[in-house]
């Protein structure tokens, strides 16, 4: 009897224990609701969305957990008549296909799913490539009548290497919305397919300006369709940066001419780029794949619920992105979905290049996946990112593509935080100074920004501010920068760290942070205007903010036009000397070695032995954050200074003010760079 107990006992406990185990496992022989997406199959096919053609439509979408799906077919893009709604069928691996007979061109539709008895939201497929105004409805377009004249004649222009980009920032509204930039379709993309335009004192503006500044790259902001502008009143004051995703394989229809019909923004991007391209310039997107404005309204949550997004054990969203949600690009469907996209920018629309936002929430493996077929379509194509997370996410930290692991992605590169809040000072922090004003203990962060975040015997990575280690096995894989869209501009920046500075100092400043920039290696980043001395009158955070703060004034250039050629010709020098960007770490390392100047406010380095290839044997660089001017010894050598921020000449400069080289010593002026150069090398 008493071993009966014990058994009926053990038997107790043995069940309640592999009932916990069940309970924790989250099932009961079935999956928790919102685990369900890992019973989905995935689809390997390549013809997912809305496919036209004259006598047939061809429809696939991918919900495996539907019953029914319905396309309604509309006659406009917003509000209008439905004209039928057609049901598909299931076909294989989670899809519905349809066979819609009929030249249906231009017309709009939505899908619609049933899913657990009820019927989801109508939304667009998420590979919609054309779209109504506000993005709400799809539509059937033939793609080749949106191609400009000459549209099959454009060519990326000439690229050697990475190594020669010159990245300049802009939002597309802000570059041409100030009546100062004599641009007729102020805001729009076709802004920058206009040549002759000028400022009211009659220097060139917008696309012209681009030319003669140098740069080689636009970056634009996000110009995919975005959710918070609302296109049917475009009359009245809207301003966002972008990063609030609606469509991603439709262009963002406020900056064109005519929102409402479809096929324009589509026809007017592609003009952008052919004018960029005809210009010399190549086009980069902003692309944010790491969240979405609406996840639950959005066509992966309404088509298939808890696929495409991370959720945390409870099934609420987690949010890496700081956003309310976060992708999960792990999961075959979601990483199949950004491959296609990116290929399908960069063939439909010729994109030359991607920033990645929060590329730290994306993994690692499908960042390489996405270099490995963009390869195939142009090994030219430049990919870089965001190497953080904005907040905590349920992807494990070695899978993340952070700045930490740069040298396990596959070209492709990482923002240096370290150089830029070594010269500007904290990036939240308004009043926090870095180098440029003055500010000790920050040398070996610029060091390191000279030397793109790589291996250097002279580097001592315990004082770096944010990193104990070189990140990057290449120079290529840094982006060396100052300022982006996000945090103060320069200006701003400057006024915040030296406000006892006069307003010479402070231009002096403006032209020390980015000399620092075009000077060291890495793939080098320009926040559009601080040419022209932009300033967003102190806001940190501007992104839905309007004209007044975040556009372009054009009159700046005359009034800093000094600053202005500065930059010119900064580019200039970087362009005609290649050892100022060399593509591997092994050059760096032969051929940059820094000078003992034992002044916390004053780096020098040296570039010997024609580095590179350039035609300049040796180079000197100083960079003083000193107030006054400060004497250096100069290595043995017939030395000629051709740059300062009185000005630069590859042939030697005139500098008023400034003395010159006094035999084996040279006067760094106050809060400038220096450049010198063997005389005979000249």
């Amino acid at each position: 009897m008493k071993n009966k107990t014990l058994y009926q006992r053990s038997s107790v406990i043995v069940s309640l224990f592999i009932l916990v185990l069940m309970i924790m496992a989250g099932c009961k022989g079935e999956p928790k609701p919102h685990e369900l997406w890992k019973t989905y199959p995935v689809y390997a096919g390549n013809d997912l969305g809305v496919h036209y053609a004259p006598e047939e439509t061809f429809v696939r979408i991918w919900s495996p957990p539907a019953t029914e799906v319905l396309f309604h077919l509309y006659d406009q893009g917003h509000e209008g008549e439905r004209l039928k709604s057609v049901p598909l069928e299931k076909d294989v691996d989670g899809t519905w296909v349809l066979y819609l007979e009929g030249d249906w061109e231009n017309r709009y539709y939505t899908f619609q799913a049933l899913i657990d008895n009820e019927w989801s939201k109508e939304v667009p497929d998420p590979q919609a490539r054309a779209v109504g105004v506000n993005g709400n409805r799809g539509m059937i377009i033939d793609l080749e009548k949106t191609n400009p004249d000459g549209w099959e004649n454009d060519i990326r222009p000439p690229l050697e290497s990475h190594a020669d980009i010159i990245i300049w920032e802009i939002h597309v509204r802000d570059f041409s919305i100030h009546p100062s930039s004599g641009i007729e379709n102020r805001g729009k993309y076709l802004a920058f397919t206009e040549t002759g335009t000028t400022s009211p004192e009659g220097l060139p503006t917008g696309i012209d300006h681009l030319k003669e500044l140098g740069i080689t790259h636009v970056h634009l902001l996000p110009v995919y369709d975005f959710y918070t502008n609302d296109e049917t009143r475009l009359d009245e004051p809207q301003f966002n940066w972008g990063y609030d995703p609606k469509n991603y394989n439709a262009p963002q229809g406020s900056y064109s001419t005519d929102p409402f019909d479809g096929s324009v923004r589509i026809r007017e991007f592609k003009e952008m780029v052919q004018a960029l391209h005809q210009n010399g310039i190549r086009v980069i997107m902003d692309v944010v794949y790491n969240h979405m404005y609406d996840a639950a309204g959005s066509p992966f949550e309404q088509l298939a619920p808890g696929y495409f997004f991370r959720l945390n054990p409870d099934g609420t969203y987690s949010d890496g992105a700081a956003c309310g949600n976060e992708t999960a690009s792990e999961r075959a469907m979601m990483r199949q979905f950004m491959i296609e996209s990116l290929i399908y920018w960069a063939e439909e629309y010729r994109i030359d290049g991607f920033r990645f936002d929060l590329m730290g929430l994306h993994d690692i493996e499908t960042m390489n996946l996405i270099r490995k077929e963009l390869d195939k379509v142009n090994p030219d194509i430049f990919l870089y990112g965001e190497g953080w997370t904005a907040a905590d996410t349920p992807l494990p930290p070695e899978k993340r593509a952070v700045k930490a692991h740069a040298a396990q992605l596959d070209r492709i590169a990482v923002f240096s935080d370290d150089i830029r809040d070594g010269i500007r000072g904290h990036w939240m922090h308004n009043e926090d100074p870095g180098f440029m004003v003055g500010r000790e203990n920050l040398k070996e962060s610029i060091k390191f920004g000279v030397i793109a975040s790589t291996e250097h015997s002279q580097i001592n990575y315990d004082l770096v501010n944010y990193s104990d280690a070189p990140y990057a096995d290449n120079p290529l894989k840094t982006i060396t920068y100052v300022t982006c869209h996000d945090n103060p501009c320069l200006w701003d920046k400057i006024v915040y760290t030296c406000s006892d500075c006069s307003k010479q100092e402070k231009l002096d400043i403006q032209k020390l942070a980015n000399a620092i920039v075009l000077t060291s290696q890495g793939v080098a980043f320009l926040h559009a205007g601080e040419e022209i001395v932009r300033t967003k009158f102190g806001e940190h955070n501007s992104y839905n903010l309007p004209d007044s703060i975040n556009q372009l004034i054009w009159s700046n250039k005359a009034e800093y036009y000094d600053v202005f050629a500065f930059y010119r010709d900064m580019i200039a020098l970087r362009k005609n000397h290649p050892a100022f960007r060399m593509p591997t770490t092994e050059m760096v390392q032969e051929h940059l070695r820094f000078l003992p100047t034992g002044d916390e406010l004053l780096v020098g380095f040296k570039i010997s032995d024609h580095a590179n290839g350039d035609p300049w044997k040796d180079i000197i660089v100083y960079y003083n954050a000193h107030p006054e001017q400060v004497p250096v010894e100069l290595p043995e050598g017939d030395w000629r200074v051709v740059a300062t921020k009185y000005g630069i000449n590859e042939s030697g400069v005139d500098t008023p003010g400034y003395s010159g080289i006094l035999g084996a010593k040279a006067d760094v002026p106050s809060r400038s760079i220096m450049i010198l150069v063997n005389a005979a090398s000249i």
